[in-house]
């Protein structure tokens, strides 16, 4: 890993940063937690939350990368990738 990609507890905490406000109904967030269905994200929101997730990590998640990420946990370890 270079040095400077940030460890995956503080890429979760950035990412549960960025959850809370689109986090409607207040629903606990853990690793399995999923956007679709435990948070009942329609496709725009989750245009708006993976753009936000873009800015504050300066990546780029791709359409087959978003396709595959269905739960907090995988978008951490998406986002820990990304960055490395």
């Amino acid at each position: 890993m270079g040095s400077t990609a940030m460890d995956r507890d503080a890429v979760a905490d950035r990412i549960a940063a960025i959850i809370a406000p689109f986090n409607k109904k207040g629903v606990a967030i853990d690793e399995a937690t999923t956007f679709a269905g435990d948070l009942e994200w329609d496709s725009l929101t989750v245009m708006d939350f993976v753009a936000a997730i873009e800015d504050e990590f300066d990546i780029i998640i791709t359409m087959n990368q978003q396709a595959e990420i269905e739960t907090y946990g995988q978008l951490i370890d998406a986002v820990t990738k990304l960055q490395s």
